[in-house]
């Protein structure tokens, strides 16, 4: 029996581009389906169907690889960049598949990144409907208030819509700096920076040491290890059991 699959999908599954890139590149003329020009919605058989992106036949049948990365700062968060800046692809060249981020870790964030080439996986972990709790550790300065620490927990209007609520403790205070671990559950552009400036926060540092189950650790900045498939199992589970949470007005 003969089974068709969103071609959008097929093409994140063999780790081509998340679902909207790929939507963009099959607009763009760059997918046949048996040299035929694809459309957006369109349906392929991937183990019957002849498939090329940019003129180059696809691979259906790759094995699924997921792995955890130390980003440091200074590297931006995509495969390629044409402005020539420093990537995150630099830092996992030796993977023999051809990986890309789930999610985003703005250029001066540093930390837990997962990066794959299994468009399932990394739609469940990012879509708007899924909550995945990530973990972060935020240098402030110069002080804080409780009231401060308050405004962050319940919520802050940001273009025109309330954060959802965050978890927000002190783990460290000295003159002139405080380091705060902030467990977010939405992934907002730039939240936290954008949560701590609407407080009167600056930001020193940012790091992600947490998503969901799986913790940094002792990985070192820059360096890269693949997760176990219990680990796959603990994420997966973890994006399942968050159900979305009531918009905050």
């Amino acid at each position: 029996m003969t089974e068709t699959i969103r071609l959008q999908k097929i093409l994140a599954d063999a780790g081509v581009a998340s679902r909207r890139k790929a939507e963009e590149m099959i607009s763009a003329g760059f997918v046949k389906v048996n040299d035929r020009p694809a459309q957006v919605g369109d349906k392929a058989d991937p183990k019957h169907d002849k498939i090329t992106v940019h003129g180059k036949l696809l691979n259906t049948h790759t094995q699924a690889v997921y792995l955890m990365l130390h980003k440091p700062r200074g590297f931006i968060t995509t495969m390629s960049d044409e402005r020539d800046r420093k990537c995150v692809a630099e830092l996992v060249k030796e993977v023999p598949a051809r990986v890309y981020p789930v999610g985003r870790l703005d250029r001066e964030s540093e930390g837990l990144l997962l990066m794959t080439n299994d468009g399932e996986f990394a739609n469940a972990m990012t879509h708007p409907s899924r909550h995945v709790p990530k973990t972060y550790r935020v240098t402030v300065r110069p002080g804080v208030t409780e009231e401060q620490l308050t405004q962050l927990t319940v919520g802050i209007m940001i273009e025109g819509r309330k954060t959802a609520p965050a978890q927000v403790r002190v783990l460290h205070q000295e003159s002139g700096r405080v380091v705060l671990e902030i467990v977010l559950h939405e992934g907002r552009n730039r939240q936290i920076r954008k949560m701590c400036e609407a407080v009167g926060l600056e930001v020193a540092r940012l790091k992600r040491t947490a998503i969901g189950p799986l913790r940094l650790s002792m990985l070192q900045s820059g360096e890269w290890r693949y997760l176990t498939p219990q680990e796959v199992k603990q994420l997966t589970a973890a994006a399942k059991a968050d159900k979305r949470m009531p918009v905050q007005r």
